[in-house]
């Protein structure tokens, strides 16, 4: 299964820089702006983390128990929770816009800059949920190539979307961060368009039905209950960002755009490594429905050494003229300077990130994604005060604050460990409560 995702997260890599690459050619403050702007993107992702682990999770355990009348029930209530889902974004995004942008940004044409992109950004955001409610489906039956190839698609037209809109190429009339969002709205929309047309002509297993899409609350329930805590782990996700924004906001916009930079550029080497852990979570997720309780322990012990493996191989690679990723988005000295520094120290942290991806999946394969929120929430102690207190010693600098960082994602990786070893043994060991423990395999005949 990682294999295609991986691909479809090579691809989702290309639609992230590809953005960062015209937009920086509009100066510092679009830079910061537009990153300022983008970091609102992990609040809707931690609504799209509900939805989707939630709805993958739950279908998994259906698939597994062979039980296809409540995979279709999840799904389609799920595209209902969507449907609320967008309507919230929209409508916060547009009334909050311009007091968010004026606080994080570190002077008043990036404020304006990141204001204008959420604008026009904010329906691509919207149009995510259903989305990722028809992608998650899928994954949860085992099936991920068609959210590849749609994916694909999408970032083919968001690349040629791009310089026809931000620099004006062959139409004479650049929009600038205006044309970056819609951009990225427009191929979110026709994605969306894809999916449903995939669904309803050639998806049999889960398939649209109006009459399950009355809202039903004990199923939100259900999804809830398996999605809320990886939402809550992506507004933590929201949270540090803005906090970090808010910190370097007095060593100005060229530090905010390193920063912008140098964290775009280390989400986008962490996707095609993150595939592996996108897989574990159905993989195991059917077993666990299955009880086969080996595989799901043996799921996990090849998924952490495949991850930590690639992350070990892109740490070394950040570790040697981390400045050329930078440089190749911005000629500024000072903002590669940033961006570089950021880059090259935070990278010390990404074997620490492989555990925790690898058991956050593994989480939401148990059905208990709790122990990954409270792992995550830990930062909020040993990160964030620290942060907020160091800036406002005169002694502080920005590397200051990034091997904080590093110090607080190896203890989060630490605790994550801890508490799978201790759902592991409580529910694969012991068995799960209502359901006795089997066997791996079935006895000889």
């Amino acid at each position: 299964m990682a294999v295609p995702i991986a691909i479809g997260m090579v691809f989702q890599t290309l639609y992230y820089l590809v953005d960062l690459y015209f937009v920086a050619k509009l100066g510092d403050a679009a830079i910061a702006g537009v990153s300022a702007a983008g970091n609102l993107q992990f609040l809707v992702m931690a609504l799209t983390q509900v939805l989707g682990v939630g709805t993958a999770a739950l279908i998994a355990h259906a698939s597994g128990r062979k039980d296809r009348e409540d995979a279709n029930l999840i799904f389609n209530q799920s595209l209902v929770l969507a449907a609320l889902c967008a309507a919230i974004t929209l409508a916060g995004g547009y009334t909050l816009a311009g007091t968010y942008m004026s606080t994080l940004g570190a002077d008043t044409a990036t404020a304006q800059a990141g204001t204008n992109y959420l604008y026009w950004f904010l329906p691509g955001l919207g149009l995510q949920f259903a989305l990722i409610s028809m992608g998650s489906a899928l994954r949860g039956t085992g099936i991920v190539k068609p959210t590849i190839v749609v994916q694909i698609l999408t970032v083919i037209i968001n690349v040629i979307l791009c310089p026809i809109l931000i620099s004006g190429w062959l139409t004479g009339y650049p929009l600038g961060v205006v044309g970056a969002g819609l951009a990225t709205s427009v191929s979110v929309a026709l994605g969306v368009l894809l999916m449903f047309l995939y669904f309803h002509r050639l998806e049999r297993y889960v398939v649209f039905n109006s009459a399950l899409m009355r809202p039903i609350p004990v199923v939100w329930k259900r999804v809830l209950k398996v999605g809320l805590p990886p939402g809550g782990e992506f507004a933590l996700m929201f949270v540090f960002m803005g906090v970090v924004y808010w910190v370097i906001r007095g060593f100005g916009a060229e530090a905010q755009a390193g920063y912008g930079i140098g964290s775009r550029v280390m989400q986008s080497i962490f996707l095609p490594a993150m595939a592996i852990a996108f897989a574990t979570a159905p993989v195991a997720g059917q077993n666990m429905g299955a009880l086969k309780f080996d595989r799901v322990r043996e799921t996990f012990k090849v998924a952490v050494i495949m991850l930590s493996c690639i992350m070990f191989g892109l740490t070394v690679f950040c570790q040697f003229r981390p400045d050329l990723m930078i440089a190749f988005f911005s000629d500024e000295a000072p903002v590669i300077a940033a961006g570089a520094e950021f880059l090259q120290i935070i990278s010390l942290t990404f074997v620490a990130s492989a555990i925790i991806f690898t058991c956050s999946g593994m989480f939401q394969a148990l059905g208990n994604t709790m122990p990954s929120l409270a792992a995550s929430a830990s930062r909020l102690v040993s990160f964030v005060i620290p942060a907020v207190w160091m800036s406002s010693q005169p002694w502080f600098e920005l590397h200051f604050l990034w091997y904080t960082s590093v110090v607080t994602v190896i203890v989060q990786a630490v605790l994550a460990w801890v508490l799978m070893v201790r759902e592991m043994r409580r529910k694969l060991w012991q068995g799960v409560p209502g359901l006795a423990p089997v066997s791996a395999e079935p006895p000889p005949t």
